[in-house]
């Protein structure tokens, strides 16, 4: 059976505010056919920071598009449950009337626009706004503030960046947008360890500093529950633990399978390979 000791655990602060995005019971199934989604239900608080964790295929980042509403484009569909946001049913509209409501996804793999520059990668993200150019000009030198690197080479061609300045002017490129949600796929996806503790170091800042919330998917489960207030923990398309991440940390079962500890020090990979016949949630 399932270690409840992460879910019996008081929500924090974060987490128990204002639900300002829900994910109720949610199924989603590709081409008709494929059901990856089985059930998924999420709460995010306003101002928090909600991880979304798993492994490979587990169903985080379908979540994250069933909320924005991107399946559409890989024949994908919410078949069943609903979508929230600030107690509005979302699963209608299209991703372009969802940035207007302040809700924007960050995709896996950053998704530059490769043959601008770092500068009119950022101004894209203001595209929609109507708030003149001054106010644009002001965001502008925030997101300079908040990521120093892309500053420097506001004038370089998006194409001939690293990985991490791309990860960052995508990130900065949707603060543009003036978003009161972001939803931030893969973060640490093939960046060195050093740069991935400099983007969750930013997206806490910003969330500290503007008060964005975040729901965030990623697999590099330690450095997301440093990060994150709540956590959720997908596999086969279904939650299966969510709790505080401060418990989650402390959880056995987590410590084992997710950050190859456990009680009698970490384990070796051969140890962990074999987890899924092993794990009390799946017995």
């Amino acid at each position: 059976m399932l270690d409840t000791t992460a879910q019996t655990t008081a929500r924090p602060a974060a987490a128990a505010g204002e639900a300002l995005l829900e994910v109720n019971n949610i199924e989603v199934i590709y081409n008709h056919v494929i059901l990856v989604l089985k059930g998924v239900s999420l709460h995010v608080p306003k101002g928090g920071i909600t991880a979304l964790l798993g492994g490979n295929g587990a169903g985080k980042t379908t979540t994250l598009k069933a909320i924005s509403n991107l399946l559409a484009s890989e024949r994908g569909e919410v078949t069943k449950g609903a979508i929230t946001y600030r107690g509005q049913n979302i699963t209608t509209l299209n991703p372009s009337e969802l940035v207007r409501r302040g809700v924007i996804q960050v995709m896996e793999g950053r998704h530059c626009f490769e043959h601008l520059t770092v500068e009119e990668n950022l101004l894209t993200g203001a595209y929609t706004r109507r708030d003149g150019a001054a106010a644009i000009k002001r965001d502008l030198d925030m997101v300079y503030t908040y990521f120093p690197r892309l500053k420097e080479r506001r004038k370089s061609q998006s194409g001939y960046t690293s990985g991490g300045e791309q990860q960052m002017t995508a990130m900065g490129r949707a603060l543009m947008s003036r978003p009161e949600t972001i939803l931030l796929d893969e973060p640490s996806m093939g960046l060195a360890p050093q740069l991935v503790e400099q983007i969750f170091q930013i997206v806490k800042a910003v969330n500290e500093g503007e008060g964005v919330t975040f729901l965030l998917a990623e697999q590099n489960t330690n450095v997301a529950l440093r990060y994150a207030h709540y956590g959720y923990i997908l596999e086969n398309g279904r939650v299966v633990m969510d709790g505080n991440a401060a418990a989650l940390r402390e959880n056995p079962d987590v410590k084992e399978f997710y950050l190859g500890m456990s009680d009698e020090g970490r384990k070796s990979f051969r140890d962990v390979r074999s987890y899924r016949r092993r794990k009390r949630w799946l017995a």
